[in-house]
């Protein structure tokens, strides 16, 4: 999956869509769009210092988190396990390793997989 894919499918397509299953470069490609949003956005508001330019950052916040729920789902775990977040020092480690663990092949409880059939969630 290409970037615009990825990004496609989590703006356009599975914007505030937990249900299914997302491939490992749809949630890495849309990090790296949710990243570099993050630090454009701060830069600035350091630069202006107007905290309040942050804000813009909360539309991104529903997709970036439908998407990683996706992604558990892809590997054939709850996507209750984002509530690991909670825990400060396990989150990144744990997160980390769920997210770029290789997808199920096969069809689990959450639909197909979208490497077989080549399609996004949704």
């Amino acid at each position: 999956m290409s970037f615009a894919d990825a990004v496609r499918a989590c703006l356009v397509l599975n914007y505030a869509t937990s249900s299914g299953r997302a491939r490992r470069s749809e949630y890495w490609w849309f990090s790296v769009l949710y990243v570099a949003a993050t630090l454009l956005l701060v830069g600035i508001s350091a630069a202006v210092e107007e905290p309040l330019l942050t804000v813009l950052l909360l539309p991104l916040v529903v997709p970036m988190l439908a998407v990683s729920v996706r992604r558990l789902h892809d590997t054939g775990k709850s996507g209750r396990r984002m509530l690991i977040a909670l825990i400060p020092v396990a989150d990144p480690v744990v997160r980390l390793v769920g997210m770029a663990v290789d997808s199920a092949t096969s069809a689990n409880q959450y639909g197909p997989s979208p490497k077989v059939s080549g399609k996004t969630a949704g």
